[in-house]
């Protein structure tokens, strides 16, 4: 996933009520209407929101009867997990490196002495 398409997942992932749908769809593939079930937005509004979760490749949908049924899409999923996975090796090589040089500078210190 390129920065631009996880910068979209991660901005759509930010709204709650997005993440509310996102961990309603993580017990079991739902319909709209039992999505919008307890939340505090309208059944349109829900809509909306599942239709950006599908723009950034987060949600899928399909057909079942007079009913669409959401799932959550696991390649979208994949591929946000894999960007913040590099971005978490990025972190810890920034830290490895600044260790190794705090290291260095005791060790110059202690030599001093």
């Amino acid at each position: 996933m390129t920065e631009s398409l996880a910068a979209g997942a991660l901005a759509a992932l930010a709204d709650p009520t997005r993440q509310a749908i996102i961990e309603r769809l993580r017990r079991a593939p739902v319909s709209v209407e039992e999505i919008a079930r307890g939340l505090p937005v309208s059944r349109p509004a829900v809509s909306q929101h599942l239709a950006v979760l599908r723009q950034h490749g987060l949600v899928s949908q399909r057909r079942e009867g007079r009913r669409q049924v959401y799932r959550l899409d696991p390649a979208g999923l994949v591929a946000v997990r894999q960007y913040v996975e590099a971005l978490w090796e990025d972190v810890l090589s920034a830290f490895a490196e600044a260790a190794r040089q705090e290291a260095s500078a005791l060790d110059l210190r202690e030599g001093e002495r």
